[in-house]
């Protein structure tokens, strides 16, 4: 067994190569590391492609052999996590069909996922074959090769065969295992098919027409990827920093707009954000490949792209957790395993390190028996999240005060490991493991989850099988967060509750690490998906809130949908976005110091929102505040009106005149 490289991002090189013949076989002698994977582990490789000589049930056969397959939490059901043999002997082997010759280089196994069991191989043999009749051994000289196989369940450990070997089919035939365990495992292929004209070409490799750096960049290689974007637009983009991860690697975000470093006013805000995760990269890389496909585009005057970046400021935050990017990117995209970068490198889970604002807004209803004082939006962080002491990763820290910095309108957050789109809430109301668990604004965002999943190629294709435990088809390729697993402190949630942005999660790909050979096709699936998404941010209502009297914009004034029971709040310069779906609205505006105002909004079918500016009036008391404010007295007139009713009150109440009058000055002032 050796180390695969560094950075295995490897695609089939077209060169010629020196062959030694044998009667029906051909060993190449090239490196391993020109050859990518087969795609067990990306389901580019299918079921029927995947054999085995047995296995014990349906849910350990030979279509869950797949690398880093993950198996559903009851041992016995369909969703099991390996290939396992009936029986235990050194007879058994996992076959799989590349379907065309391939110039096979090695093979990386790993155990069986389960939390209940503990199975893995711990030596192997390979086999090949032409026609899957006649097979002939891997050998190491004079000797028949036997590779070194897993020591646990969850590493991968590669096995580079001692001379590629040229054919259509692959065994692999465990010679030990685990003592107290069985014959199961997962495996991954590498290999590059060859041309033949005789055989099927089962899957032509899907081409882009953008001409993009597809290939995965690790810190130094995405800080000057951004820099390059920077320079060919530095009309529309702009570089920035939010902060440092606790390895010290800035958090840099790409801002794409025709007055970069500037809001302005009524254009919405919209972000995009990868990498929480470190190991789920697909996204990271997305976001590089969309900086470079808007400059492009930009440039070349595509319409929709130029509409985009004139009404919209974008910011793409590629990589939350680069500390445990560069983990898993050490490794390289097949042997980071399942976990290698998730967690920042403290240790945090970001996907539930935000406040849990959830618990206080349900607490909050169970206690307080005046509804009209419950708070349903811009909910405070408790202050024992915010000290020094509190459990808050430094990434997570400075991702909030951004949220907080910039009024964002919609966001996505980038994930990977599975095909599905999903919107909050994502923590379930009374802590159980899972159960819907909707907002207010469960419509609109059940309509954001499909315009992103309906406009993804893999995800729209109905005929796609399941990427590890849950059928996430049958619900559309959505689902609300909570009815698939329970997370508090998401910062779907947390976006939600204390800002105005809403949010979705969106997970890209079964592979957490695609390897480098499949990012064009990923590129292709999810291009459309990006710009149609953030195109949502258009739709609704926007307009400005000002003081009728000075035309002023009015900040945090509240902004009401009668029947939807979350609010949003104005910008600093009085400018607003809420988003809804088509119909006819009722809103109403409210702010300190001002009469409230009401107005009827009707939101149309078209992609462009629909102006409801509202001017606000003040009300007498703030304007006899702001008189006393410039150093006005109270007119004489209102001194009499304001004593003659107290003294009518206190006559009716009996209480001390002079004790009510100093009252009625005070609260006059």
């Amino acid at each position: 067994s050796l180390p695969l490289p560094a950075q295995s991002s490897l695609g089939c090189q077209k060169k010629l190569v020196m062959c030694v013949t044998h009667p029906e076989w051909v060993f190449v002698h090239v490196p391993v590391s020109e050859c990518p994977p087969l795609g067990l582990e990306s389901l580019r490789v299918r079921d029927t492609q995947l054999q085995a000589s047995s296995y014990k049930r349906q849910g350990l056969g030979p279509h869950r052999g797949r690398l880093n397959i993950q198996s559903g939490i009851e041992d016995g059901d369909i969703y099991d996590g390996a290939w396992c043999a009936l029986y235990e002997d050194r007879e058994q082997w996992l076959q799989v069909d590349a379907m065309t010759t391939t110039r096979f280089t090695g093979v990386i196994t790993q155990g069986r996922s389960s939390i209940w069991s503990w199975n893995w191989v711990e030596t192997f043999k390979v086999q090949f074959s032409n026609d899957s009749l006649s097979w002939m051994p891997c050998m190491n000289g004079t000797q028949e090769a036997v590779f070194e196989g897993n020591r646990d369940t969850d590493s991968p450990v590669l096995a580079v065969l001692p001379e590629s070997t040229v054919a259509r089919y692959i065994r692999i035939n465990p010679q030990t295992w685990f003592k107290n365990g069985t014959i199961c495992l997962r495996a991954e292929v590498l290999g590059c098919p060859l041309s033949d004209p005789n055989i099927y070409q089962w899957q032509a490799q899907e081409d882009t027409r953008d001409k993009l750096d597809f290939r995965h960049h690790n810190y130094k290689e995405m800080r000057k990827l951004m820099r390059s974007v920077n320079e060919a637009c530095p009309d529309i983009t702009r570089i920035y920093s939010i902060g440092k991860s606790y390895m010290g690697l800035k958090l840099y975000v790409m801002e794409i707009s025709d007055q970069p470093g500037k809001h302005e006013l009524g254009e919405p805000e919209f972000r995009y954000v990868a990498g929480m995760h470190g190991n789920e990269v697909l996204g990271r890389e997305l976001l590089l490949n969309l900086m470079q496909y808007i400059c492009q585009e930009y440039r070349r005057g595509n319409q929709r792209v130029v509409r985009l970046v004139k009404e919209t400021r974008i910011h793409l935050l590629p990589s939350m957790n680069p500390d445990g990017y560069e983990m898993a990117y050490k490794k390289g995209s097949e042997l980071a395993s399942w976990g290698m970068g998730r967690f920042s490198y403290e240790g945090f889970d970001m996907n539930n390190n935000f406040a849990d604002l959830n618990s206080v807004m349900w607490n909050a209803m169970e206690l307080e028996t005046d509804k009209s004082k419950l708070i349903n939006h811009y909910i405070p962080i408790p202050e024992q999240y915010t000290s020094e002491e509190a459990l808050v990763a430094p990434e997570t820290r400075v991702v909030i005060s951004w949220m907080q910095a910039i009024p964002f309108v919609l966001s996505a957050n980038l994930h990977g490991g599975e095909l599905v789109v999903t919107y909050p809430f994502d923590m379930t109301r009374d802590w159980a493991p899972k159960d819907h668990t909707p907002t207010p604004d469960d419509s609109f965002f059940r309509w954001l989850a499909t315009v992103y999943a309906s406009t993804n190629h893999v995800m729209s294709n109905p005929d796609r099988r399941p990427c590890h435990n849950k059928d996430f088809v049958r619900h559309n390729n959505i689902i609300n967060g909570a009815n698939w697993h329970t997370v508090p402190g998401s910062m779907n949630d947390f976006s939600y509750l204390h800002t105005n942005c809403f949010e979705v999660t969106v997970e890209l790909s079964c592979d957490k690490f695609p390897h480098a050979s499949e990012l064009p096709i990923e590129w292709e699936s999810n291009r459309e998906s990006l710009l149609t998404y953030m195109e949502q941010v258009h739709r609704g209502i926007k307009g400005v809130i000002q003081d009728k009297d000075s035309g002023a914009g009015i900040a945090d004034a509240v902004i009401k949908v009668e029947d939807i029971d979350h609010h949003i709040r104005s910008a600093s310069s009085g400018d607003y976005w809420r988003l809804l779906n088509p119909g006819e609205y009722d809103v109403t505006v409210e702010a300190e110091g001002y009469y409230l105002a009401t107005r009827s909004c009707r939101v149309e079918y078209e992609l462009y929102p629909t102006i409801c500016d509202f001017l606000l009036e003040k009300t007498r008391k703030q304007r006899l505040r702001e008189h006393l404010a410039k150093g006005g007295k109270i007119p004489k007139d209102l001194q009499l009106r304001l004593r003659q009713l107290r003294l009518r009150k206190l006559q009716r109440s009996g209480k001390d005149q002079d004790s009510l009058w100093l009252r009625v000055q005070d609260e006059v002032v």
